[in-house]
């Protein structure tokens, strides 16, 4: 698979120069083909450019098949050189205003286009993020797919994500919807994001609970103001734990692992800030740690021993200043007898 994967990249640089040729082609034909609506856009490659390709690509190639995808490189092409015009499968049909839409099908030409592989089995990552999307068309056959973002889109249900046996990663964020039934056969789905969805009670997550490799699921998100009807119960997260205990991180809040006991106090607290909706007696009023008049001084006792001690204190003071006082003039002469100077004057030189 990986050779023929190369054979044909090497094959699509040779066909490449003659993207210029059917450039000309079809601009000279544009009229042509306006006026004859009927004919399809690959008959544009005609028999003047089939003995090219044949004899370019490999053996046992599909010529059909690279002739839509040269079709479709020159229709890019005449896009970005004449018009700013969206790409072909975001334009509405013709006759039809801007807004009338219902809505964006997903087409194997937008999961190429937007990938960049040739086949969709190839495709292992796709962000689909914010183009409308009501239906999934052909997603389900892109069978390799690990990572998708189908966040903020029209979505109402996630039936072709049925046979996605290896995807990873699913991010159906802002969508509209009701069941998440048909995520229960992506038996290797580890992160799941439906925050912003219509998802009304925890029984609508029971399917998710033979997905033994799911650890992280997000129902709510703040920061983005994207919620569930069933987040207006204080206890769902509580509930969504209990139904999936398999998971690690729920919202953003580590559940289980290092890390969990601190997540674990914050939601203590603020349960503990929270007002009490219940009926019942009051909430106990804070009271003083000490009692009144703790703080105060005291006024002043007269005491007869108290005074007799003050007495005494002051007598044992004066004394030590006493002595004080005389050892230092004891030190002082002491010095003096002692100096130097003095006994230097009884010798004569």
């Amino acid at each position: 698979m990986v050779v023929q994967e190369a054979s044909n990249l090497q094959a699509l640089s040779r066909v490449l120069p003659i993207l210029r040729y059917m450039h000309i082609f079809l601009e000279q034909d544009q009229r042509h083909s306006e006026e004859q609506s009927g004919v399809h856009a690959g008959d544009s490659t005609g028999p003047r450019f089939k003995g090219q390709i044949e004899a370019i690509l490999p053996v046992g190639a599909d010529i059909d098949h690279w002739k839509q995808v040269l079709v479709y490189k020159v229709k890019e092409v005449m896009v970005s050189e004449y018009s700013l015009s969206p790409p072909p499968f975001l334009q509405s049909p013709k006759g039809e205003k801007p807004g009338e839409a219902e809505g964006v099908r997903i087409t194997s030409q937008m999961l190429k286009s937007c990938s960049g592989e040739f086949a969709l089995e190839s495709i292992l990552l796709l962000k689909l993020r914010g183009l409308g999307l009501v239906d999934l068309g052909c997603l389900g056959e892109c069978l390799g797919l690990e990572w998708l973002d189908l966040s903020g889109n029209a979505l109402t249900h996630l039936g072709p994500l049925a046979s996605l046996r290896q995807l990873a990663v699913l991010n159906v964020a802002n969508n509209r919807l009701t069941g998440l039934e048909p995520l229960a056969a992506c038996e290797n789905l580890q992160s799941l994001n439906v925050a912003g969805n219509l998802l009304a009670t925890p029984s609508q997550l029971q399917c998710l609970a033979g997905l033994r490799g799911l650890e992280y699921l997000r129902l709510r998100d703040p920061l983005a103001r994207l919620s569930n009807p069933l987040c207006a119960s204080p206890s769902y997260w509580a509930v969504v734990r209990e139904l999936l205990p398999g998971l690690k991180v729920i919202d953003s809040e580590r559940v289980t692992g290092r890390g969990s006991e601190f997540y674990q106090l914050c939601r203590d607290l603020d349960c503990s800030l929270q007002p009490s909706s219940s009926p019942g007696p009051s909430t106990t009023e804070a009271q003083p740690w000490v009692e009144p008049g703790y703080w105060e001084s005291w006024p002043p006792r007269s005491s007869s021993i108290l005074e007799e001690a003050c007495r005494q204190f002051q007598d044992t003071v004066q004394e030590c200043r006493d002595l004080d006082h005389q050892a230092a003039d004891s030190l002082a002469q002491a010095e003096q007898v002692l100096s130097p100077a003095g006994t230097a004057s009884s010798f004569v030189f």
